[in-house]
């Protein structure tokens, strides 16, 4: 998020309840990330304060302008209760494989905003193909 939002400071962390981490459609590099809606289940997200242009620049990587992604608002369990945030869920079929490389920015990722430690084994330890 630093590099592709550089205006956007992290605001906190917390846990998108009702979802879940899975993978699907075809990326260069294997399966894309994307969140599918499970009762029960819990995403761990860091929240950011995304500035208008930082947010034109995420759509963009994140290819919503071509609908490959599409934005949702999800509630979101904090510590100082519940917020709501926008994540971006793939517009294509669930399944698939994601590469080494994917799972290790999500893992890397979830271990800086301080997710706990069997949150990020568990994201470690998903099936994945050797990548770049």
């Amino acid at each position: 998020m630093a590099d592709r939002c550089p205006h956007s400071p992290q605001r906190g962390t917390g846990w998108a309840v009702g979802w879940r981490i899975t993978f699907g459609g075809e990326g260069w590099d294997g399966a894309l990330p994307t969140l599918a809606e499970e009762p029960g289940g819990q995403v761990f997200v860091a929240l950011y304060e995304v500035t208008a242009g930082d947010e034109d620049a995420l759509d963009q990587w994140e290819s919503a302008d071509t609908e490959l992604y599409r934005k949702l608002k999800v509630r979101v369990a904090t510590l100082d209760g519940e917020a709501t945030a926008w994540v971006y869920v793939l517009n294509d079929f669930e399944g698939g494989i994601p590469s080494a490389r994917t799972i290790g920015i999500l893992a890397d990722a979830a271990e800086a905003a301080g997710a706990p430690t069997d949150y990020v084994a568990e994201l470690r330890s998903r099936p994945c193909v050797s990548g770049w």
